[in-house]
C-alpha cells in the first residue's frame, strides 16, 4: 500500500485548511427563513442595539394614520392638489437591523405590508440601472429624447434633459403629465400661481428640485425603453431572486393607464405624493437594502452591477447630499457623526432604509420622527466601537 509523502500529507493539510476558511469566510444570504443572532454573536454591544430599539420605538412620527388624512394636510397647499392613487393607514413603529447578512434586532410588525412614499425612488432607480446593465439606456447621460420619440421631450428646454437629470432630480422638466403640473409639486413658500407657472427654466442638472412629477416622467420614460410593467422588471429581475414575499405592490394613479404595444399598462409613481407608489414591507426592505450592501450581488448571482450600486452613492453635481435616487452623507445630510460612506433611501413618514456596506450593516426603520434619524443611526453605529 502506498504512503502519502511528507510533502503530500502537508499539501492536502494546507488544501482543506484553505477550504475552510473560504468557508468560513462565504456570506450569508437569507433564503425563505432569515436566520437571527444576537448583537454579541458579532462583538457589538447588545445594550446600544437593544437602546436603539427602543428610541426607534418610543419616536414614532406624528403624523394620521389615515395616510390619506395625513397627505391632504401636508400637501393641501398646492394648487389643485388631489390623491389619485391608493392609500391605506399606516401601522406603528417597525423595522430591522442587519449584521453580516442576519437579523440582529427586529421591532414591531415587519412583515406588515405598508406605503413607503419616496423610498419608493430608490427601487425606480434600480430598474433605471437594470436598462442600463441590459444596454436598452446606452450612457445616463443621453438625452432622454432619444429615446421616447413623443412630445415629452420636446421643445428647446426639455430635449436637452438627460438621463442623470432625471435621476437627480435635476433636469426642471416642464409641462403637464397626467393631469399634474409640475409647477404645482411643491411650490416656493413666496408668490403665487402666475410666478410659478412663468418662473424662469434652470439649465439641466444644475439646479436640484423635489418633485414628483418629473419622477414619474422618468418612470414613463423607463417604461418606454422596456415596454412592459415595471414592476414585472422589478419582480423578475430584483425581488424574486433576493427571496421577497409576493406581498409587495407597485401602483401609479388611477389614470395613468398607457397602450404599451397593445396591452394596457400603468405607468407606476415613484412615491406616493398623490398616493400609489411601493406599498411593501419592512423584511422586503432589508433584502433590498442587503442587495445593495453587498455590492448587488446575491450569493452568486450578480443580479444590478457594482458599477451601477456605487454610482447611487456619488453626489451629484446639483445637489452632493443626493446621488442617483438615494440620499447621500456626503455633506453630513445625516450628521457629522456618522461616517460619509452611509447612504438611504428616506420616504415620507419616517421610511429608511440605511446602507453602511463598510461594516455590512443594514438598517430598516419606519415611521420614526424624521428629526430623530441621526440620533437613532448614532446609537445603532455606536453598538460597533
Amino acid at each position: 500500500m502506498r504512503l502519502f509523502s511528507k510533502i503530500q500529507v502537508i499539501t492536502l493539510f494546507l488544501f482543506i485548511c484553505g477550504l475552510t476558511t473560504i468557508n468560513a469566510q462565504s456570506l450569508y444570504y437569507p433564503d425563505r427563513v432569515w436566520q437571527e443572532k444576537k448583537p454579541s454573536d458579532f462583538k457589538l454591544n447588545a445594550a446600544m442595539i437593544d437602546s436603539a430599539v427602543k428610541f426607534a420605538l418610543n419616536n414614532e412620527i406624528k403624523i394620521d394614520v389615515d395616510l390619506r388624512t395625513a397627505l391632504l394636510k401636508s400637501w393641501g397647499r398646492e394648487p389643485g392638489y388631489f390623491i389619485q392613487g391608493p392609500t391605506k393607514e399606516r401601522g406603528k413603529p417597525a423595522g430591522l437591523i442587519i449584521k453580516n447578512g442576519y437579523i440582529i434586532a427586529k421591532w414591531g410588525d415587519i412583515d406588515r405590508v405598508d406605503m413607503t412614499f419616496s423610498v419608493t425612488k430608490s427601487f425606480l432607480s434600480t430598474v433605471a440601472g437594470l436598462a442600463v446593465d441590459d444596454k436598452l439606456i446606452q450612457n445616463i447621460d443621453e438625452p432622454v429624447k432619444k429615446y421616447v420619440p413623443d412630445e415629452t421631450f420636446d421643445g428647446a428646454h426639455n430635449s436637452k434633459i438627460i438621463w442623470r437629470d432625471l435621476l437627480t432630480q435635476s433636469s426642471d422638466w416642464s409641462g403637464t403629465f397626467f393631469g399634474l403640473n409640475d409647477w404645482a409639486d411643491r411650490p416656493p413658500r413666496e408668490g403665487g400661481i402666475d410666478e410659478w407657472k412663468n418662473r424662469k427654466l434652470n439649465e439641466p442638472g444644475t439646479l436640484f428640485k423635489y418633485n414628483d412629477v418629473r419622477v414619474n416622467i422618468l418612470a414613463y420614460s423607463l417604461l418606454n425603453v422596456y415596454r412592459k410593467p415595471l414592476p414585472v422588471v422589478l419582480k423578475d429581475r430584483i425581488m424574486d431572486p433576493i427571496n421577497a414575499t409576493t406581498t409587495w405592490r407597485w401602483y401609479g394613479y388611477d389614470n395613468t393607464f398607457l397602450n404599451i404595444d397593445g396591452v394596457m399598462t400603468q405607468n407606476v409613481s415613484g412615491g406616493g405624493h398623490h398616493g400609489g407608489g411601493l406599498f411593501i414591507s419592512a423584511a422586503d426592505q432589508a433584502r433590498f437594502g442587503l442587495l445593495f450592501a453587498r455590492n448587488g450581488k446575491w450569493k452568486n448571482q450578480q443580479l444590478i452591477s457594482e458599477n451601477w450600486v456605487k454610482s447611487v452613492n456619488e453626489p451629484s453635481q446639483a445637489n452632493k447630499s443626493y446621488g442617483l435616487m438615494w440620499w447621500t452623507n456626503h455633506e453630513n445630510q445625516i450628521g457629522t457623526n456618522l461616517s460619509k460612506e452611509i447612504y438611504y433611501a428616506a420616504g415620507y413618514g419616517g421610511n429608511y432604509i440605511i446602507i453602511d456596506k463598510e461594516h455590512d450593516l443594514v438598517i430598516v426603520t419606519r415611521w420614526l420622527e424624521t428629526t430623530k434619524l441621526n440620533e437613532f443611526i448614532g446609537l445603532v453605529t455606536a453598538s460597533l466601537k
